[in-house]
C-alpha cells in the first residue's frame, strides 16, 4: 500500500502546490482512506486515493485547514 500512497502524493503534488506540512497532513487523511480500501491492488488504490484527496479538497477544503492548525497557509489559486 506505500507505493500507492507516494504514488497518489507524487500525483497529487503536480496539481496542487503544497507546503510541508500540508503534504504530510494529506499523506495521513490518504493512507487512513486506504487502510480501509478492499483492495490491494496497488494502481486501484492509487486511483481511488487521488480521487478521495481531490474531492476532500474541493469540497471541505480539508488540507488547508488542517495545515492551518499547523500553522500553515495555503498558496493562493491562480
Amino acid at each position: 500500500m506505500q507505493k500507492a500512497i507516494d504514488r497518489v502524493m507524487q500525483t497529487y503534488g503536480l496539481l496542487v502546490n503544497l507546503t510541508a506540512e500540508q503534504e504530510q497532513v494529506a499523506r495521513e487523511k490518504v493512507s487512513s482512506f486506504l487502510a480501509s480500501a478492499h483492495t490491494s491492488d496497488e494502481h486501484k488504490l492509487a486511483v481511488e486515493g487521488l480521487r478521495y484527496l481531490r474531492a476532500s479538497s474541493r469540497s471541505a477544503n480539508f488540507v488547508g485547514r488542517a495545515a492551518a492548525r499547523c500553522g500553515a497557509t495555503l498558496p493562493p489559486e491562480p
